[in-house]
């Protein structure tokens, strides 16, 4: 670690503390009411007592569970669809127009017809996060084949490279930083489905959590819930930053 990117921790964890003081500062003075700030102490002894119930656990592996395979489920169609339509012409022309007509469509506006098609169950919750983390994967999967270099396709016809070469020599070395991309914006997109999702069903999970606490105005209960979804979000984005550096290490040597 380089002495400018220590100093950057060392700041960010001062910036961090000072917020929590003044949190703190504001919550025991009662410039807000308890009622709706309660001081930090208030929250993480609410976040331990969860820990030592068990109860945060299996909240966080409920909603993890759930993310992960509508998240996978959106990866496996992004990734193929993106390959597919970026590589073929005819592909697309058949595809794309579809995917124009549901792609500016939230994915809040489908969380009432998957309710209706398939009611407050783990499969509407994981077919609403898969679909609304799927347009970033499958949109930088086909940005990044499109952006391939066209003289390497020119190489691998004169070298008679197969289709399934050409993508995995080719294309995917080239298409990984984009791709990567649309990944990392798709997981963050489908913790945040999840919560929603979470907070219409009765599945147990840090969303229906938040929302019991803040039904039943309790303030330390609802705030260690979002510190939970804080956490959670801060180590899947260092897990994916460090996934995304080991796996494009090549190009950041070139």
């Amino acid at each position: 670690m380089t002495a400018r990117a220590f100093f950057l921790n060392i700041g960010s964890i001062v910036v961090l503390l000072l917020l929590l003081a003044l949190w703190q500062f504001v919550a025991v003075t009662d410039l807000v009411s308890r009622v709706f700030l309660p001081p930090v102490s208030d929250a993480f002894d609410a976040l331990w007592r969860q820990v030592d119930d068990g109860s945060l656990v299996q909240a966080i592996l409920g909603t993890t569970g759930r993310m992960l395979v509508g998240f996978a489920f959106a990866v496996i169609v992004g990734c193929g669809f993106g390959l597919l339509i970026g590589l073929s012409a005819t592909a697309r022309a058949y595809i794309e127009p579809s995917l124009e007509f549901l792609r500016p469509l939230p994915a809040s506006a489908i969380i009432p017809v998957a309710i209706l098609l398939l009611g407050l169950t783990k499969t509407m919750i994981i077919f609403v996060i898969a679909f609304g983390s799927l347009w970033p994967i499958l949109l930088a999967t086909i940005q990044g084949v499109k952006s391939v270099e066209p003289r390497l396709f020119e190489m691998a016809r004169s070298m008679e490279l197969s289709p399934r070469e050409v993508i995995i020599s080719i294309v995917l070395p080239s298409a990984v930083p984009d791709i990567f991309a649309g990944v990392r914006l798709g997981l963050t997109v489908s913790l945040i489905l999840a919560v929603i999702t979470e907070m219409m069903s009765a599945e147990v999970g840090l969303g229906a959590n938040i929302l019991h606490a803040a039904r039943s105005f309790n303030s330390p209960d609802l705030f260690a819930g979002v510190i939970t979804l804080g956490l959670l979000g801060l180590v899947i984005n260092a897990f994916m930053e460090t996934a995304q550096r080991r796996l494009t290490r090549w190009q950041q040597d070139y």
